[in-house]
């Protein structure tokens, strides 16, 4: 019973250090001003919503990866599809869940975008880079 509780407890902190650490970094990508190219691909002007989030992965998988965004694009991946659990388990019961879940679908979203900004961004220099030679 004691060894069910420390597995438990374990499980929560560990979960919470999980959600602090991906909601630093959807907030860091909140401060990001994308370039007229990415808004051009994703075709999204306004602020991007939790749907977005799929299709912009999708992107992301046709650009060439930056050697620095592995994880984190890996980690807010697992916590996209936690909250969107998280948002669909509470549609009926907690409407304020929900509407925080979704949120943090939007924010995940935003990073994504981010992400693909700097791939193209990436992509561009290398491609430059090759022209030069």
């Amino acid at each position: 019973m004691m060894a069910a509780l420390i597995f438990v407890v374990s499980l929560v902190t560990l979960l919470m250090f999980f959600v602090s650490y991906c909601r630093s970094l959807t907030a860091s990508s909140s401060r990001h001003n994308l370039s007229e190219d990415v808004r051009d691909v994703t075709g999204i002007r306004t602020l991007p919503t939790g749907p977005d989030y799929l299709r912009v992965r999708q992107l992301l998988a046709l650009c060439p990866e930056r050697p620095d965004d592995g994880a984190g694009l890996q980690a807010v991946g697992v916590y996209f599809w936690l909250m969107s659990l998280t948002a669909r388990g509470f549609a009926h019961l907690v409407p304020a869940v929900t509407s925080w879940a979704e949120r943090e679908c939007a924010g995940c979203a935003n990073f994504a975008i981010v992400a693909l900004d700097r791939r193209i961004a990436f992509n561009r220099e290398l491609y430059a880079r090759q022209s030069e030679l």
